[in-house]
């Protein structure tokens, strides 16, 4: 007997959300799956699918509360699709990488935390997209590189600014320069990803911390979301009082109230190692 695939229980989306023909996206309860779905292409990044990523997390249903994004095909994504790197001129470039930066800017800067499933390539606008996500799990399949550099051209999907904050610039200095690439296990151990599983095992795992996620309350997924990223660009006073201001609006919801009341009773769980 088969196994069922772990997004068996999702059902197809409606509306505004089923018309993005680049993406497949389904909902099971709080948890909203968008698969990119340019297979033949190895799933790179066209203006199209561009501009429906946007749409998509821009759009998002109101009960949803954790996202999961992944790969349709043997890889998650391959980048810039170059066959459409057109000749622009310096002004029609700019607008073009900031299309790119609006998008990634509405899943990092958006309203619930995603999680990138890795497998395959995950290459150039790809490890863009992946460093937008707040969560990213790598299957053995997936290797980093960044060819820009072999291209003649250089990241303008806002690598330049997540992707040193997650590895360092000296080794995306490496990539770019030389063409390195980093395989499954190189981009655990220098930071780029946060969970390393099996081939074939990234999406399950990936629908069960969304699904931890999204019990969280809406607030503190805020606060980490939004506040956090800021506070580390502040200098330690100004990070210390932001701090303090977020520490008080979120411990004074509704929903953090009810949750300390049930941890005190001793009707919540205590930390505990897996």
């Amino acid at each position: 007997m088969s196994t069922p695939a772990p997004d068996a229980t999702f059902i197809p989306a409606t509306g505004l959300l089923a018309g993005l023909e680049l993406l497949q996206i389904s909902q099971d309860g709080a948890v909203l799956h968008i698969r990119l779905n340019r297979p033949v292409k190895r799933n790179a990044i066209n203006d199209g699918l561009i501009a429906q990523l946007h749409t998509a997390f821009v759009n998002l249903p109101a009960d949803v509360r954790a996202v999961v994004v992944s790969g349709e095909g043997a890889h998650f994504c391959a980048g810039l699709d170059l066959s459409e790197l057109v000749e622009r001129d310096i002004h029609a470039a700019i607008l073009h990488s900031r299309g790119w930066h609006a998008a990634f800017d509405a899943i990092q800067f958006g309203r619930v935390p995603v999680i990138a499933v890795l497998h395959g390539a995950v290459v150039g606008g790809g490890l863009e997209l992946a460093a937008s996500c707040h969560i990213r799990i790598a299957e053995d399949s997936a290797y980093f590189g960044l060819p820009e550099g072999q291209r003649g051209i250089f990241v303008g999907g806002g690598g330049s600014v997540r992707i040193p904050r997650l590895m360092g610039a000296a080794r995306m200095t490496d990539m770019m320069l030389t063409g390195r690439v980093f395989d499954a296990d190189q981009g655990e151990r220098y930071g780029i990803v946060n969970y390393r599983v099996g081939d074939g095992a990234g999406l399950a795992k990936g629908i069960e911390l969304a699904r931890k996620i999204a019990g969280n309350a809406p607030m503190t997924a805020f606060a980490v979301m939004h506040a956090l990223p800021r506070i580390v660009e502040m200098s330690p006073s100004e990070g210390l009082f932001a701090e303090s201001l977020m520490a008080a609006s979120a411990s004074n919801t509704p929903e953090a109230q009810a949750r300390l009341r049930a941890f005190l009773e001793g009707r919540a769980g205590k930390v505990v190692k897996e």
